[in-house]
């Protein structure tokens, strides 16, 4: 199997190493809007490096992994579609609705694959959580509390390219939020603050957020994420029901401290980032995704699922604008786009 992988920043970076020594792929072409980056990294994987996209496609690949900047995503998956080709791609599919739907639609119509890169759902910890509500080890879930708080904040000028907080990280909880309760987020209300940095409030984004969301089932959920925890890299989730309550990344290295006497000593080694926490579902993504292309297995998360997750944050980012609650169903759902 020979991959195209489509960006070698950082994830491009670990995504081509995962796959690189993977046994069931022969080969990488590598291509970056940096030619020179993406030479260096195939020669220290001793893959190929393409000079643009187009040598992707013209030399002829089985699958493409797009971890290039937002922006491309779109017209990148619909290329690969109309070129028959299976596609991995990391979150989200575009910034916007149109352009998500307009790409879930050419994937359609061509009949191929769309796997996007939700890796928590590759995670152990969440696998598990998963696993004991599905079971009913829970009893009835009425709480969940879902934390995501990055180290330290990104370079200024990603954000105002990243289409805020909510679409560029907590789309990951409202992803693992429906996944793994098996249900829909109804209403939402958010707030956020600019309190931070000067660079946020310029790139009109916040640097903390909250949300409110009411599940379909009566379920009650916060979600909340700042790009400021000096403490460390900080994702957890609490899921409490009427007969048991489980917590998920709650471990020696989360970067958390109890005030109480006989608490848990603070981590003396606490995460610094998301592929340092997340590195193992990663792998276990990209490994799935092969498995898709060789028809060993059924698309774990398609295009539609990454739309229901960008409709939740689109719902939060309207609520925080304008000061109120608002429905699922005033944020356009699955409609059939205008191409074109």
């Amino acid at each position: 199997m020979r991959i195209g992988v489509i960006g070698t920043g950082r994830i491009g970076t670990f995504h081509a190493r995962t796959l690189s020594r993977h046994r069931d792929v022969g080969s990488l072409i590598l291509t970056d809007a940096d030619p020179l980056r993406a030479q260096e990294l195939a020669n220290q994987l001793g893959e190929t490096a393409a000079p643009g996209v187009d040598e992707i496609f013209k030399w002829g690949v089985d699958a493409v992994v797009i971890t290039t900047a937002t922006s491309a995503h779109a017209e990148l998956i619909g290329r690969a579609a109309r070129s028959g080709l299976p596609v991995f791609c990391e979150k989200p599919i575009a910034l916007d609705l149109t352009g998500t739907l307009n790409a879930i639609a050419e994937v359609e119509t061509a009949g191929t694959v769309l796997h996007m890169g939700f890796q928590r759902r590759f995670d152990t910890g969440y696998a598990g959580a998963r696993d004991a509500v599905r079971a009913g080890r829970l009893g009835r879930l009425h709480t969940i509390r879902a934390v995501t708080s990055d180290q330290a904040p990104p370079e200024a000028a990603y954000l105002p390219l990243s289409g805020g907080l909510y679409r560029d990280t907590l789309i990951h909880d409202f992803d693992v939020l429906r996944w793994l309760t098996g249900h829909e987020v109804v209403d939402v209300y958010a707030t956020g603050s600019d309190a931070g940095p000067a660079m946020f409030r310029e790139a009109g984004d916040v640097d903390t957020a909250a949300a409110v969301l009411t599940l379909d089932d009566g379920t009650l959920a916060t979600a909340t994420a700042t790009r400021l925890n000096g403490a460390g890299y900080d994702v957890r989730m609490e899921l409490a029901g009427e007969l048991d309550q489980i917590v998920v990344g709650l471990d020696d290295r989360t970067p958390i401290a109890s005030t109480e006497p006989t608490g848990p000593p603070a981590a003396s080694k606490p995460w610094t980032g998301f592929l340092e926490r997340f590195g193992p579902a990663y792998e276990a993504e990209l490994h799935a995704f092969v498995e898709v292309v060789r028809g060993e297995r059924a698309n774990p998360c398609d295009g539609r699922e990454a739309l229901q997750a960008l409709r939740v944050a689109e719902a939060c980012d309207l609520s925080r604008r304008e000061h109120r609650p608002v429905r699922l169903s005033e944020i356009p759902g699955w409609i059939e786009p205008v191409m074109g």
